[in-house]
């Protein structure tokens, strides 16, 4: 229970529930009812998210860990400025939403002037939205959530990270490989931190045949944030067109006043 200090007793007994709720989601079929209100709770996690989201305009997604949270941390900084730069561009910057290195990007574009949203994650220990965001969307499922990170984006900066953050980067690497998705650029951004893994995709992956060298090729890696910029611009801006300058606008027919950040 050391992941609820310090939650209220509702609170701990609603985070608890949810989680139990998703677990046995996950444990096979179950009866034709259950099934029907997951899929509609599903549906209308989906809705919610088109509708927070669907006004960004062009917007870069950075991934990378909670973990890595304190103001001193060199990936802290380096996702900081990563943000600003990526703000200053004009993108909408968008993360996970929560601590670490996505507090860090979303803090970056505020102090730059920019658009920073978050998409967070329910999760039992609490996970709070970070104070850097313009909006922020909370959601129960996982796939929904890198759904939206992974739809409203046309570029994507992997800071370091762990499970979470591999998940996010090869569940991208697999829409661009299986043209599920256009070839967005996928900025690896610490040499150090991902080299180990740039050599396991090269040999055995690749080595044997599991990965082709193109779809390596997809894979760019810097520890410059100019160079990251530089590549996006190339990439999002130039090579895609202007479709991606502006955001779509609000319409009163379906009660969409307000939800456009100003």
């Amino acid at each position: 229970m050391l992941f609820y200090r310090g939650m209220s007793a509702a609170s701990r007994f609603a985070k608890a529930s949810s989680s139990h709720e998703e677990m046995h989601f996950l444990e096979g079929g179950h009866s034709r009812l259950y099934e029907l209100w997951r899929a509609i709770r599903i549906f209308f996690e989906c809705i919610k998210g088109f509708r927070a989201l669907h006004f960004l305009g062009p917007c870069v997604t950075v991934f990378g860990s909670a973990r890595f949270s304190s103001e001193d941390h060199p990936y802290y900084q380096l996702a900081r400025e990563i943000g600003f730069d990526v703000a200053k561009q004009g993108f909408t910057v968008m993360t996970g939403g929560g601590p670490g290195l996505m507090e860090a990007a979303n803090r970056g574009a505020k102090e730059a002037g920019g658009k920073s949203v978050g998409c967070n994650i329910a999760l039992p220990e609490e996970q709070k939205p970070n104070a850097f965001l313009d909006r922020w969307v909370e959601f129960h499922y996982f796939f929904v959530r890198k759904l939206m990170l992974a739809k409203y984006s046309s570029a994507f900066v992997v800071m370091p990270g762990g499970f979470g953050t591999l998940d996010e980067l090869f569940e991208v690497m697999t829409l661009i490989q299986t043209g599920k998705m256009n070839h967005f650029p996928v900025i690896l951004v610490g040499k150090t931190y991902w080299v180990g893994l740039l050599r396991f995709l090269d040999d055995p992956l690749c080595s044997l045949g599991a990965v082709d060298r193109i779809d390596l090729s997809e894979i760019q890696i810097t520890n410059t944030p100019g160079e990251a910029i530089e590549w996006i611009r190339e990439s999002a801006i130039r090579k895609y067109g202007p479709k991606y300058a502006q955001p779509k606008k609000p319409s009163w027919l379906f009660w969409e006043c307000g939800l456009k950040i100003k």
